[in-house]
Order: structure tokens, then C-alpha cells, then sequence
């Protein structure tokens, strides 16, 4: 990739790994489902006038927005709400792509691989070690929610993949933009259900510069910038040099939230998180790895 493109995916990494932080900022002013419904609104408004939409049916545009809106990021906000870290719920939120093998194997019959299962059992171990963890502030039912959300992460990938396979061609930013008429009224009645319109009409009339902040920094630098930008790289490059930058996104929010927020983590949740993201490279780099591996014993015969 030339230095440039690094540069955008590295700006990418840095917006998406911040973005967990103004989170937490976002949900001290406004309720989780009202923020949801602030940020997605902002997504479709006025950028579906813009963008055109993908050659999608409506079905696929309305599954993916409500798994990725409704889904995962409902879960998430509520999470960081409810006392889950910013900067573990940037690491646990990557048990996503554990998930998605397991949803993809249940609906699209895909068979595993010896690094997936590999992976797949450094991650759960993580993920146990990060749920028997006392400390930090992390509470059981943040800690849930994070993995409802990973879940919510896992089943929209399903749905882009489902796509795929119908015959369809996958726009990423398109896609993003359209699916994002589909979140804001469920949101908005969740909200009203939930949280209540005495929560809603107090969040409004306190509306101040750190909500609005977090607000247009959801919808337009990590959704518009970040998508928009993620987009250009995948049309330009192979997914196989692209999509690994991704896994910089946790360590980028773990240190922000450190140095924004005051976290820390406590000695099982850094060894929980630091097992999870070694089941993801296991997952991401291992078949290659073995591969090679092969190739070089072939060659030496």
C-alpha cells in the first residue's frame, strides 16, 4: 500500500478507537437509545439525497440497519451506560468475528478451520477471564450488553455475506448510509419505552457542547469520515491488506480511554483482553500462517 493509504487507515484506526470514549461522553448527557437515535438519524439525513442507494432490496437494507444499529450499537451505548469500560468494550466488542463464525456456520453452513478453532478457544478463554474479572467499574450486566452487541456485530455480517451471496455487490458507504433509515424510530420508541419521555425532554433541554460533540463526532467523523474513507481503501486495495488495520482499533481504544477517561485494567481483564486478541490474529493470520508453513516443508522435501 503506498504511505498515503497507511495514513488513511491509520487515521481510521485513531477515529474508530476514539470513538468508544465519546461514547462515554455521549451517554453522561444522553440517554443510550435517544443517542443512538440522534446518530443514525444524522447518518440518513440529508446523505441519502447524496449517496446513491445501493441495488439493494429493502429487506437487506433494513436487516443490516437493525442488527448494526438497533443491535449492536443499542447494546453498546446502554453498555458504557450501565458501567462497562470504553476501553474494554473496544476489545470485547472484536469477539464479533467469533461470533460471526459461529452464526455463519449455523445459517450459511461454513465449515471451520483448524486457526479458527484455535482462535476460537483463546478467545472464549478471554472472555471468561474478562467476565470473572472484578474491578475496573465493569459491571456483569455492561459486561452482557458488550457481548449482546458483539453478537448484534456478528449477525449483520451474516446479513452482508447473505447479500453477497444473492448475487449482489456489496457498497459499503451505500450501504451504511441506507441501512440507516431503519435505526432511528425503533430507537426512538425504545427510548420512550425505557427511558422515558421525562429522561428524553430533560436530555433535550440540557442538550450542551459535549453532547453535541459526541452526537456529530458519532455520526459524521466515525460513520461519514470513517466508512467513507474505509470504503476508498477496500475499492483501491485487496481486503486481505486492508482489513487487518482493523485490529489496531482496540489497542487505540484501550489507550484513549486511558489517557481521556482515567481507565485502567486489572491484572485478569489485561490478560483476558490480551487472550482475545490473540485468538483474533489466530483467526485473521493463522490459515495463512499455516500455509506458508506447508509450502516452505513442501519445499524443503
Amino acid at each position: 500500500m503506498p504511505l498515503a493509504d497507511v495514513a488513511q487507515a491509520l487515521a481510521i484506526v485513531l477515529v474508530w478507537g476514539v470513538n468508544f470514549v465519546v461514547i462515554k461522553w455521549g451517554v453522561a448527557g444522553v440517554p443510550p437509545l435517544l443517542l443512538g437515535a440522534l446518530r443514525f438519524a444524522l447518518v440518513a439525513l440529508p446523505a441519502v439525497f447524496i449517496v446513491k442507494r445501493p441495488a439493494l432490496p429493502w429487506r437487506y437494507l433494513a436487516l443490516y440497519g437493525l442488527t448494526v444499529g438497533v443491535g449492536q450499537f443499542g447494546c453498546l451505548f446502554t453498555a458504557i451506560k450501565l458501567g462497562m469500560p470504553a476501553g474494554l468494550a473496544s476489545v470485547v466488542l472484536q469477539s464479533q468475528a467469533f461470533f460471526t463464525l459461529l452464526l455463519a456456520r449455523v445459517f450459511l453452513g461454513e465449515r471451520w478451520q483448524a486457526s479458527q478453532l484455535a482462535g476460537l478457544a483463546l478467545a472464549l478463554g478471554g472472555l471468561a477471564l474478562i467476565g470473572m474479572g472484578k474491578g475496573g467499574n465493569m459491571t456483569a450486566l455492561g459486561f452482557g450488553l458488550t457481548i449482546a452487541a458483539a453478537t448484534s456485530w456478528a449477525a449483520s455480517n451474516i446479513v452482508v455475506r447473505a447479500i453477497g451471496r444473492d448475487g449482489f455487490k456489496v457498497e459499503p458507504l451505500g450501504l451504511v448510509i441506507w441501512s440507516s433509515l431503519a435505526p432511528p424510530i425503533p430507537f426512538l420508541l425504545l427510548s420512550w419505552q425505557l427511558e422515558g419521555g421525562e429522561r428524553i425532554a430533560a436530555a433535550l433541554r440540557g442538550f450542551d457542547g459535549q453532547s453535541l460533540f459526541a452526537v456529530a463526532y458519532l455520526a459524521f467523523v466515525a460513520t461519514m469520515f470513517g466508512y467513507g474513507l474505509w470504503s476508498r481503501l477496500l475499492a483501491r486495495h485487496a481486503a486481505a491488506k486492508v482489513a487487518p488495520f482493523s485490529l489496531l482499533v482496540p489497542v487505540v481504544g484501550l489507550l484513549a480511554s486511558h489517557w481521556l477517561l482515567g481507565e485502567s485494567l486489572t491484572a485478569p481483564q489485561l490478560a483476558g483482553s490480551g487472550l482475545l486478541m490473540a485468538g483474533l490474529l489466530a483467526t485473521v493470520f493463522g490459515g495463512r500462517l499455516l500455509a506458508l508453513a506447508a509450502s516452505w516443508r513442501t519445499s524443503r522435501a
